[in-house]
């Protein structure tokens, strides 16, 4: 918009520390930021509207042992927020569920992202008016730390999740993705545990809500936690509406006997419906 900068950050400081543009930018503004690694780099960002997009080849934000408020690298608070092609790395926090990215309110684009090593690749509040799109992102290597379950992706109560375009492997005993949302729309993304990896569910819809799951490749690895690869409605009702469309995916299981999806409307209530149409599944399994 008229009268909007855009602020360039390097570095080491050069020409910029992010922690000061992030500080300087108002509504409107785009932070772009040069490739290197950024150690220990974290923030809260307050702006109503915002855009951070790193210039090739993506620049990588290291935790290194820091935080934001004891939740993530960068706390999304809330407004329309863009984040495009940063890589998130090795979030810890004392609780347990350190994030590349907390989103806790508003709405939440990523585009072009990649979070490896965190404890939580990205973790939502429960506002239920907030919205999180994720594009051609990745999500990999769950810290291999038995009882704590950690998941790639982790979306609360919030009004919707879309998900097109994306790569998910090597979790460990938490879930690939986890989404309580209202709405959520995961099309045509690549949710494959693959070797090394020891996840449980795939996709876990633990409150049902409507969702469609349409053309993606889910794949569980032989070590598995749990055999189910799609989970729909495990904890109870959450929404008024609850549908599930599973619809055009392929399957495939490594592990013995795999339940390739595993629903629970009876947990739901009257009404709900689940439908899986011309998927193809890959080894033995129900």
């Amino acid at each position: 918009g008229a009268g909007a900068e855009t602020w360039l950050v390097g570095p080491g400081g050069q020409p910029m520390r992010f922690a000061d543009a992030l500080a300087q930018a108002k509504d409107g503004d785009t932070i772009e930021v040069l490739p290197g690694v950024y150690k220990g780099e974290v923030g809260v960002i307050g702006q109503r509207r915002l855009r951070i997009v790193g210039i090739d080849p993506r620049p990588v934000f290291d935790a290194d042992g820091r935080h934001a408020e004891g939740k993530a690298s960068w706390v999304v608070r809330d407004g329309d927020i863009e984040i495009e092609n940063i890589e998130f790395r090795g979030n810890r926090v004392p609780d347990g569920n350190g994030a590349g990215i907390r989103f806790e309110k508003g709405r939440l684009t990523v585009r072009r992202c990649r979070f490896v090593d965190n404890q939580n690749g990205l973790l939502t509040a429960n506002f239920g008016d907030a919205e999180l799109t994720i594009e051609d992102s990745e999500f990999a290597q769950a810290p291999r730390v038995v009882g704590t379950l950690p998941h790639l992706l982790y979306v609360g109560r919030i009004g919707k999740m879309s998900l097109t375009g994306s790569r998910f492997h090597q979790g460990f005993e938490g879930h690939l993705i986890k989404s309580r949302a209202r709405v959520n729309r995961i099309a045509y993304n690549l949710i494959v545990d693959g070797p090394g990896g020891g996840a449980s569910y795939e996709i876990d819809l633990p409150n049902g809500g409507d969702a469609v799951v349409l053309g993606n490749i889910i794949g569980q690895s032989r070590d598995t936690q749990n055999p189910a690869l799609v989970a729909y409605g495990a904890e109870g009702r959450a929404w008024d509406r609850n549908r599930l469309l599973l619809a055009h995916n392929t399957l495939v299981s490594d592990y013995p006997l795999a339940w390739y999806l595993r629903a629970w409307p009876g947990k739901l209530g009257d009404g709900t419906e689940v439908r899986a149409v011309n998927n193809l599944t890959v080894g033995a399994g129900l």
